[in-house]
Parts: C-alpha cells; sequence; structure tokens
C-alpha cells in the first residue's frame, strides 16, 4: 500500500511541462499553506523583527534609503538590501502588519521553486517533486521563511548562486547562469555579509577536475564574467559608500563598523551569542533539519557509494554543506539561523535516495515516531500546566494565553494524522502534523500573544502615565517600542548595553538640563544615577523592571554624562509633537536636523566601548 500510494503521488514516467506546472501547483500551494497562515494577525516580535521593520518604515518616511538608522542613530550590524525589500513591501501594501513578512513570504516560496527546477535538471521530476516536499517539511526551514528575518533572504539569494553556478557547472556551460550565479552572491553580500559562501562550491568541482570539460571552450575573459558581475552587483551599494565616506564623517564610522566590525572582527572575536565548536552539529542540525536527519543511518552509506563513483551533483553539495558547517564552527558566535543556507543543499543532496528509502518499514517507523512524539510533548505540556494551576495561571496573566486549547488542539490533530494515515505514510503523517502546529500557532497563539511580544501594551501604558506636556527620553530602548510610540522621545543611542553606565549618565545630565524633562528608565539605570529620586513603576516589560522619573539626577553621574549622545526621534505620523524650537534643546540643538521619521544627527553616537 506504501509503494502504491506513493507511486500514484510521484506519477513516475511523467514528464510533461503539465506535470511540472502540477507539480509547482502543489508545492506552492502548500507553501502558501505552511508559511503565509498567519499574516496580519501579529506585529513584528523580537528579537529581530522590530529593528527591521523600525528601520523599513523610517526609511521609507525619510526618504534616506542609503544609511540604515534606528531612531535616527546609524545602524551599521548589516547592510542595507533587506531593508529597502522591507520598504517597498510597505510602500505596496500600506500596512506594516502585512507587508513585514512578504519578503520572507517570496524568499521561502523562491526557494521552493529553485530547489525543484535544480533537482529536475539534476536528476527527474519525481525527485525534483521529493526535494521540493521535504524542504517544505524541515522546520529549520519553514520556521525561517515565517519570520521577518534577514536569514530567509539571504537563503533564497545563497540558492539562486548554487542553482546558477551548477547550472553552468554541472549541466553546461551555460555562461548566462554561470553570471548570475555570482550576480546572485553580490545580492547576498549586500544583504548579510555571508551571502559570498555559494562561491565556494568552486573548490570541489576543481578538486574534482570538473574544470576541464567547460576549460576547452571557455576564454579567461568568459570566466571573470562572474567576478565582475559579482563586484558590479555589491558595488551598486558599496561604491558610493566609499565615495560618500570620505566627505561625511558619519558615513566614515558607518564605513568602518559595518566592513570591519560588524564582519572581521565579528567572526573573529565575536562578543556575543558564544556557542562551541560542535554547537551546530549536536545543538541545531539534528532537532530542526528533521526529517532528513533522522533517515542519515540509511543516506550516509549511499552518500558514500556516490562519493567513491565520484558522482559530482552528490560531491560538490555535500562538500559544500561541509564546507558551511565549518565555515560557521570555527567562529566562536553562533547562532542556529546561521547554517539556514545549507537547508536546500541538504535537501537537494538527500532527496535521490528517499524514495528508496521511504519504503522500509523502519524508516517509516522513524519518522511517525517523530511525529507521534510531537502529539506526546504536547499532551505532557497540557498535563503539566492541569496538574499545577499556579503554574498555569502565571502563564496566562503573563502571556494572555490559555496554553490548554492550543496543546489540545495540536495533541488531537497529531494523533487523529497518526491514526488515519497509519499503514500508508508516516511522511503524510509527519506533513499533517507540521501543518496542525503551524495552523494551530498562526491562528490561534499568535494572535492571543501579540500584544504582550509586540511591546504595544507597554508603550500603551507608558504613554498614558507619562506626563504629555513633559518631554519624553527613553534610554536602553527597544526597538519594539519606538515602533508603537506614538509621540516624540529623546534617546541616546542604540544598543549601548555594552555601555550602560555612561548611558545612564548622558541621560541624567538631558534630565537635569530642563525642568520640563522625564525619563523611562530601567531599575538598573535608577539605581545607578537616581537611588533616591521619587520613582513611578511602569512594571515589568521583556523581563525588565521599568520606572518612570520626573524629578533629578545624582550629582556624581551627571558628570559623566554627554549631551552629545542624545538623538530627538519623532515617529512618523506622531500627533501633538511639541515645536521644533521645543524638541532642540539649548545644549545639542547645533547638532540635530529634522527629517520624517525622526531627528538625526549627522555622526554615531560616541558610544563608549
Amino acid at each position: 500500500m506504501i509503494q502504491s500510494w506513493s507511486e500514484r503521488w510521484l506519477r513516475p514516467g511523467s514528464a510533461s511541462s503539465k506535470d511540472v506546472r502540477v507539480d509547482l501547483f502543489w508545492l506552492l500551494g502548500f507553501g502558501l499553506l505552511f508559511i503565509a497562515t498567519g499574516i496580519g494577525l501579529r506585529d513584528p516580535w523580537p528579537a529581530d523583527e522590530p529593528r527591521f521593520a523600525l528601520i523599513a518604515r523610517d526609511m521609507l518616511a525619510s526618504g534616506d534609503w542609503f544609511i540604515p538608522r534606528v531612531g535616527g542613530d546609524i545602524y551599521s550590524d548589516k547592510p542595507p538590501l533587506f531593508f529597502w525589500l522591507l520598504a517597498s513591501s510597505l510602500a505596496l501594501t500600506g500596512s506594516l502588519r502585512a507587508s513585514f513578512l512578504l519578503p520572507s513570504l517570496l524568499a521561502g516560496l523562491g526557494c521552493i521553486v529553485l530547489v525543484y527546477d535544480l533537482a529536475r535538471r539534476l536528476w527527474n521530476r519525481e525527485t525534483a517533486l521529493i526535494a521540493g516536499a521535504l524542504l517544505l517539511l524541515t522546520p529549520h526551514f519553514v520556521w525561517q521563511a515565517r519570520q521577518a528575518q534577514i536569514d530567509a533572504t539571504l537563503c533564497l539569494w545563497t540558492t539562486l548562486s548554487l542553482y546558477g553556478l551548477l547550472r553552468h557547472l554541472l549541466i553546461g556551460p551555460q555562461w548566462r547562469w554561470y553570471a548570475i550565479g555570482w550576480a546572485a552572491a553580490g545580492l547576498g553580500v549586500i544583504t548579510k555579509g555571508v551571502g559570498f559562501l555559494p562561491l565556494l562550491v568552486l573548490i570541489p568541482w576543481m578538486l574534482m577536475g570538473r574544470s576541464s570539460s567547460l576549460n576547452k571552450d571557455a576564454s579567461f575573459a568568459k570566466w571573470m564574467l562572474g567576478p565582475c558581475v559579482f563586484l558590479l552587483v555589491v558595488g551598486v551599494w558599496l561604491v558610493p559608500l566609499l565615495v560618500l565616506s570620505h566627505t561625511h564623517p558619519a558615513i566614515a564610522a558607518y564605513r568602518d563598523q559595518i566592513l570591519f566590525q560588524q564582519t572581521i572582527e565579528r567572526y573573529t572575536a565575536a562578543w556575543h551569542h558564544i556557542q562551541p565548536f560542535w554547537y551546530f552539529l549536536i545543538e541545531v542540525i539534528p532537532l530542526f533539519w528533521l526529517p532528513l536527519t533522522a533517515l542519515l543511518p540509511w543516506l550516509l552509506p549511499r552518500w558514500r557509494d556516490a562519493v567513491l563513483a565520484r558522482d559530482p551533483r552528490i560531491v560538490m553539495l555535500l562538500s559544500w554543506i561541509v564546507i558551511v558547517i565549518l565555515f560557521f564552527s570555527v567562529s566562536a558566535g553562533k547562532r542556529g539561523i546561521y547554517v539556514l543556507p545549507a537547508v536546500p543543499a541538504f535537501v537537494l543532496v538527500s532527496a535521490p535516495f528517499v524514495r528508496e528509502i521511504a519504503r522500509k518499514a523502519s524508516v517509516q517507523r522513524i519518522v511517525f515516531a517523530i511525529s507521534a512524539a510531537i502529539g506526546i510533548v504536547c499532551v505532557g505540556a497540557a498535563a503539566y500546566l492541569w496538574l499545577h494551576p499556579e503554574r498555569h495561571v502565571e502563564i496566562s496573566e503573563r502571556y494572555g494565553l490559555n496554553l490548554l486549547g492550543p496543546l489540545a488542539s495540536i495533541s488531537i490533530a497529531v494523533f487523529l494524522s497518526c491514526i488515519l494515515f497509519r499503514g500508508r505514510t508516516a511522511f503524510v503523517a509527519y506533513a499533517t502534523t507540521i501543518a496542525s502546529v503551524l495552523l494551530v500557532v498562526s491562528f490561534w497563539v499568535n494572535p492571543a500573544l501579540n500584544e504582550v511580544r509586540s511591546g504595544a501594551a507597554f508603550v500603551a501604558r507608558v504613554e498614558q502615565r507619562a506626563d504629555p506636556q513633559r518631554e519624553l527620553a527613553w534610554p536602553a530602548f527597544k526597538e519594539q517600542y519606538l515602533l508603537h510610540l506614538r509621540r516624540p522621545i529623546t534617546h541616546f543611542g542604540h544598543a549601548r548595553w555594552r555601555d550602560a553606565e555612561n548611558e545612564a549618565a548622558d541621560a541624567a545630565l538631558w534630565l537635569n538640563s530642563s525642568t520640563d524633562r522625564q525619563l523611562v528608565l530601567t531599575e538598573q539605570a535608577k539605581e545607578h544615577c537616581f537611588p533616591a529620586t521619587p520613582a513611578v513603576s511602569l512594571g515589568k516589560a521583556n523581563r525588565t523592571e521599568w520606572f518612570l522619573i520626573q524629578g533629578m539626577a545624582a550629582s556624581p553621574c551627571i558628570k559623566n554624562g554627554n549631551l552629545e549622545a542624545a538623538y530627538h526621534y519623532v515617529p512618523p505620523g506622531a500627533e501633538h509633537a511639541p515645536t521644533e524650537s521645543k524638541l532642540l534643546s539649548r545644549n545639542d540643538s547645533h547638532h540635530l536636523r529634522t527629517h520624517p521619521g525622526g531627528i538625526r544627527s549627522e555622526r554615531i553616537s560616541k558610544h563608549r566601548e
């Protein structure tokens, strides 16, 4: 029964253009079901989404698309391409909620199409259909395609780059696709610095001696076309940056930070997300690359045979996956999403063997067990909350969500799918399980959590309690707070967590410079500069206790303050904003100029490291 069902699904021997369209129809349809559901039902959530959405919104409001800014302060962690895509989506839809997930959605669907088409050309249509389905069933891929982070878009560029290079190197010569592969790598670089990684697939290709077949009819100029296209694409952003940095000190500082501190130094001497060398192999890949990682006992022997047979398709893709994992493992700073670009290649290298492997009863049992395990975990979590009502009440009050309902719904859906598809194919049960989890999260969990996770409720509380007639400053702010603010504020630079004491001193000096000012600050900053100042508790947000201060700061703290660190930010569409003469204080007005979306400085804040 397993074989007959799978054969009907794969339609072996059918390779017409109509069959390809049917495959893509189903793959993209399920892609929309898995990825697009829930769009418009939540706001951007920490850690990265509010920052990126804020940058894009202010780009659109200010008209300054060249330099990313967070509340007017230059943001030098990432190149601007992803923010351009976000801002373009916002301009197209007019709604932040509807637009901030669109680039990742389109990137996810693009990866599915590229993986399908490359597998079809390298092997056959049946393998391509399996590859597209496996990509959708890989939690790492589908979950990141549902987030407004850079990595899904980066995954699209790396997959497109691999697609173009492999079409030339393995199926070609096809010099147009060779150039597109290099161009996509360039787009990857101006999305995130590691976008060059697909170019490293040339290493195993050369080591295999495959270059001789293409070099016969290829001139040196043809091979140099790729690097030239790469430099041209990167130069669209990099050349203006280098030119302007000679006359603008702020842009020069931005250039140095993004080209050196945020690339070379971040890789060689990471200062956060520190993980051991084996982090990806032990803590990320085994779980997040399921179900394929569960099939490794059957995949490894087949990869070995393909390598011994010098099959360039398997050798090059496997080698590139190893290169990517090693590249990120060498750096001390690691996040699970870093290895996401290797997932499409992992699917491609596995898909040719899954059809045969899936017929084994032992494989069916393992995939079936993974599906059942998800239901068991949900049942266990629900039972724990039921037996510990105080914990249940605590979670419900903190997040505004009764977890018993979603957990019970997922459990029922999982067990029904396991019963229904038992004896047919465990992969369908697994797909149904993943779909059930995603649908419950999209339409139940996320909308219920949104008010708390977005920070909107906390910002509303701050605006309600803060005196509307006083200027408001917010040191150590979170990006989601700026995203939901409806009044102008002053802040003292973005992400000064390594410089917290000096930031508190800057805020203290700003507060003491006028009698009509107030501060929202953390408990740590309060104890440092305002130990005896009356304070109103604003409650907890982001696991931090916040206070409203309207008194004077301690004198020793003021001595270390610097008014030049202040930025005045006016959110787009802010109502009842004070006049410009009031916004620009007598101490720092000559440093600032007004533009839509905020008042910004022409220099990067002098953050003390």
